[in-house]
């Protein structure tokens, strides 16, 4: 039987009332066929299985901000993302969750607000000198070496007094596989650069990268006159990119392209415990709204560089900058803080 029409209603009413059904239909016989072939339950195996696990994520509770249970940020969602430039060994950096030889080069806090209209990625710069508990005064990634993710993530709670519910880590090689994986990834490059290593140039302007390229692109410091500071912005401009593409419908629609994606990319990335494939496909589906163009990115404001005390090369944080955005964090209101900065 079809839709009874009424000839009051709109033809342009009709036609959409028409195209929901439609859509609405698809959509049950796609997720009905997904699950009757497994696809979606390989695809939780697989992110299961090809994950590395990091056994001790995570400081002692009495060490950690308390999660808020009510008020505006109890529903969000932080997330800290570390990457390593170490060449395929990158994983190492989560070996037993404790002490390591290694170091992290990137140092992302992801925040999803509760309303889930956005996503924001906060880059800390390697070399800012905080305080890291028990060791005193350091660059925050040598916290890292001194006691592993926990240290990493007490440093950055504390500074914070915000909690982080998840910990990931990519070897770079994993942006490698994720570039490939997406069939290449659009970026645009601020500042023409030939790498270190004279294998790779790239020109100003918009530009489709391959894994090598891309790999290139995130890795590449010294060709700059101001070092990491333009690394962070080209990692932040290629995770942009990489986002988008994530979530684009070509994407999203296409079971075997997320298939790939998954399989290809899983075994480059360690994450806490509790971030399962469950916990992942929940928090995607919340966020099922959000667009490349909702995903803003900005580096922790400091006051330039410096030399410590002991002679190193330092970053100095910028203190104001780091307590607004705490209680921005609190208040759940990371946007306003970005625009009233002029860094959204």
């Amino acid at each position: 039987m079809g839709i009874e029409e009424h000839p009051d209603v709109p033809l342009r009413r009709r036609r959409n009332r028409r195209r929901t059904v439609l859509f609405v239909v698809l959509g049950l016989f796609l997720v009905a066929a997904l699950v009757s072939v497994g696809f979606i339950a390989n695809l939780g195996r697989s992110f299961d299985t090809q994950t590395v696990k990091i056994p001790t994520a995570f400081p002692a509770e009495t060490l950690r901000p308390e999660k808020p249970v009510q008020g505006p940020a109890a529903n969000a969602v932080n997330i800290l993302l570390l990457g390593s430039d170490s060449r395929g060994d990158g994983l190492n950096l989560a070996e037993q969750g404790t002490a390591s030889d290694q170091r992290s080069d990137t140092m992302l806090w992801v925040h999803i607000p509760a309303d889930r209209k956005n996503i924001f990625l906060m880059s800390v710069m390697r070399d800012t000198w905080v305080n890291i508990p028990g060791y005193g005064e350091a660059k925050i990634n040598a916290a890292m070496a001194f006691g592993g993710v926990p240290l990493v993530v007490e440093t950055l709670e504390g500074m914070f007094g915000s909690r982080i519910d998840h910990v990931a880590i990519v070897d770079f090689e994993g942006f490698k596989a994720i570039t490939n994986a997406l069939g290449g990834v659009e970026v645009d490059v601020p500042l023409a650069f030939t790498t270190m290593d004279g294998n790779f140039t790239f020109s100003a302007g918009p530009q489709k990268l391959d894994g090598d390229q891309a790999l290139a692109f995130v890795r590449e410091r010294y060709a700059f006159s101001d070092g990491d500071y333009q690394r962070v912005k080209d990692q932040q401009i290629f995770l942009k990119a990489v986002l988008s593409g994530i979530l684009s419908p070509a994407t999203l629609s296409n079971p075997l392209k997320v298939n790939d994606l998954v399989n290809q990319v899983s075994p480059y990335i360690s994450v806490d415990t509790g971030l399962t494939s469950a916990t992942v496909g929940a928090l995607a589906v919340s966020l099922k709204s959000v667009s490349g163009s909702d995903v803003h990115s900005f580096t922790l404001p400091t006051l330039g560089t410096g030399t410590s005390a002991d002679g190193q090369s330092i970053v100095i944080k910028d203190d104001a900058a780091i307590a607004a955005i705490s209680q921005a964090l609190k208040d759940d209101t990371l946007a306003t803080y970005l625009a009233g900065a002029g860094l959204g």
